[in-house]
């Protein structure tokens, strides 16, 4: 009989570690026939997380419990294969000792604490799927074909100070979006990169075209004269008594101190 068939208002299906390891877990591990079929007998593996509450587990609201016979690599001995399609389960921490409120020297299972990772190892993108895997202690007798562990499936809660940090960091990412968008648009229509490369050598020419300009320009410009009063006169040194323009001073008779008033 199934719960499904049963009309049991209001109950909840909450049980301990120690419950989980006595109860259910030695129970399946032994052949031991349980009163309710509450936890399915599922490979979680074959699925993602997200399918297994769907028409997989047999109760649970927050919470999915499983049966799991665990999948080995390379024999009897080797590491458990928790690769999913998708993703896969990679254990965080230690190993929790279980140990029995009766006597509390006594260990009676381990947990294992796996988060779902989507991608493929060693990289990956961590999810917030949660397992709790539940065993038997190491060296506790197992009868063939018993190699099973216990899961307890969630997604772990997150906080109202997550959500809201992931809520900016998304406006924000959607402005800059915005942002970029808008400025290509108004770059308008792109040039060439061989038309841009044509202006600058264009552009260039010109410019050295004007700097030659220039430079004639400057060469062709009148001698500095004392006739020109917008012009500064030579300086007038006694070096050039032999030059030239002596000679011609002295053969016309202007005054040489008219020379020096213009200095």
């Amino acid at each position: 009989m199934s719960l499904q068939e049963l009309e049991l208002p209001g109950f909840r299906f909450h049980p301990t570690a120690e419950e989980l390891i006595n109860f259910y877990l030695k129970r399946i591990i032994k052949d031991k026939k349980l009163d309710y079929n509450v936890i399915a007998f599922v490979n979680i593996y074959l699925h993602d997380p997200w399918e297994l509450p769907v028409g997989l587990a047999r109760i649970g609201e927050r919470e999915w419990y499983f049966f799991v016979p665990i999948n080995r690599k390379h024999g009897p001995k080797g590491k458990p294969n928790r690769t999913t399609r998708n993703g896969f389960w990679k254990a965080t921490g230690s190993d929790c000792q279980i140990r029995s409120t009766l006597d509390p020297k006594k260990v009676i299972g381990l947990k294992k604490t796996l988060v779902f990772y989507v991608g493929r190892a060693p990289k990956g993108c961590r999810t917030d799927w949660v397992m709790n895997e539940y065993r038997l202690p190491d060296g506790h007798p197992l009868p063939k074909d018993h190699d099973i562990v216990l899961c307890k499936v969630y997604r772990k809660a997150t906080s109202f100070k997550v959500l809201e940090q992931r809520a900016i960091v998304e406006e924000h990412a959607t402005k800059r979006h915005s942002t970029s968008t808008q400025s290509d648009d108004n770059l308008g229509p792109l040039v060439p990169q061989e038309d841009l490369e044509s202006s600058a050598s264009h552009n260039l020419i010109s410019f050295r075209s004007l700097q030659e300009e220039n430079h004639n320009t400057a060469i062709k410009l009148p001698q500095l004269s004392a006739s020109n009063p917008f012009l500064e006169p030579p300086k007038f040194s006694t070096d050039s008594l032999s030059s030239p323009l002596w000679t011609e001073i002295q053969s016309t008779g202007q005054d040489l101190w008219s020379l020096f008033s213009l200095s």
